[in-house]
């Protein structure tokens, strides 16, 4: 299977050639001017789909506008300094800070200094998937109401979380080529944007919810689960699939199972593990290829959610 994860990287001197490809990854939309003759941009990208990491240096300072991004960026600054307006609003930025660089298709500018800087680029798609905004509160999108730096700890629950899908999700051959594993991790990242940085997200209850979060709705959500588990479904399509609100079917399993709707549609790939560790052949199978097949991507993890299902680890039903 061709991995959706591609690795790019880019070092120049050459000005041109530095505009071309920063509008060329990330907007057309883009302006840039450097700071002194000999200045340098290294830039390295692993590009996943609906979303990408990005570790980027220069050496110099570097002025950035942009009309518009179509996108949510996190930025985690390693050891430079960001002067930057948006919203008509200015902020000194510095090494440590983990803020959102813009708004999605909203203008800005920044200077960048001397330094290395991460980046998170998020396909707006994603936070859809898990959050959807009240229409009849704030219509709209989701929107981040602040972009100035988060705190201490939630900058630390950041980097965590891409660290975690940097290192076992992206830079292990085994888990990156399989959809699953990708779609995962793209939720992840998601939902760890939409806790650390203040937005329009809207999780209450309503009365509509309520009333349709029933049986019938676990059950044709669960119906969507069986017949989807090899694909990579999130719960806004089980909502979408069961007729009701992303905030309903999550209600529904918690009153009636006691669980939530992507928790139960891991028991589902689980089993289906399970089904495949039974008829594999150990010469040419292993545990963490079928386990990465069915979204698992911690060997550990799913060895010891295994065990706590089945009485043995997966390694012996696979040598059965």
């Amino acid at each position: 299977m061709t991995s959706p994860v591609q690795t790019r990287g880019f070092d120049s001197h050459d000005p041109e050639a530095i505009h071309r490809f920063l509008a060329s990854t990330y907007t057309a939309g883009l302006r840039i001017r450097a700071g002194e003759t000999g200045y340098r941009l290294v830039h390295r990208r692993v590009d996943a789909g609906p979303f990408a990491l990005a570790t980027t240096g220069q050496s110099a300072y570097l002025d950035i506008e942009v009309d518009d991004i179509d996108g949510l960026i996190v930025c985690h600054s390693r050891s430079a300094r960001i002067s930057r307006v948006a919203d008509g609003m200015p902020h000194r930025l510095g090494p440590g800070d983990v803020f959102l660089t813009n708004r999605p298709a909203e203008p800005f500018a920044l200077r960048w200094e001397p330094g290395e800087v991460e980046l998170c680029v998020l396909d707006l798609g994603v936070l859809a998937q898990v959050a959807t905004a009240a229409p009849a509160r704030r219509p709209g999108p989701i929107r981040f109401t602040d972009l100035g730096r988060v705190d201490a700890a939630l900058a630390r629950q950041w980097r965590r979380t891409t660290r975690y899908v940097s290192d076992v999700v992206l830079d292990n051959p085994a888990t990156s080529a399989q959809p699953l594993v990708i779609g995962n991790a793209a939720r992840m990242l998601a939902a760890a944007a939409l806790a650390i940085f203040p937005n329009t997200a809207f999780t209450d209850d309503t009365a509509g919810d309520r009333h349709d979060a029933s049986t019938a709705t676990v059950r044709r959500a669960v119906a969507f689960m069986e017949e989807n588990a090899e694909r990579d479904i999130s719960a806004a399509d089980i909502a979408n699939a069961a007729a009701v609100s992303l905030r309903a079917v999550q209600l529904a399993f918690r009153r009636h199972l006691g669980t939530t709707p992507m928790a139960y549609l891991r028991r589902i790939r689980l089993d289906r593990a399970h089904h495949d560790l039974i008829r594999a052949d150990p010469r040419r199978e292993t545990v963490s290829a079928i386990a990465s097949r069915w979204g698992f991507v911690s060997h550990s993890r799913f060895t010891a959610r295994y065990h706590a299902s089945y009485g043995v680890p997966p390694r012996e039903t696979l040598h059965a």
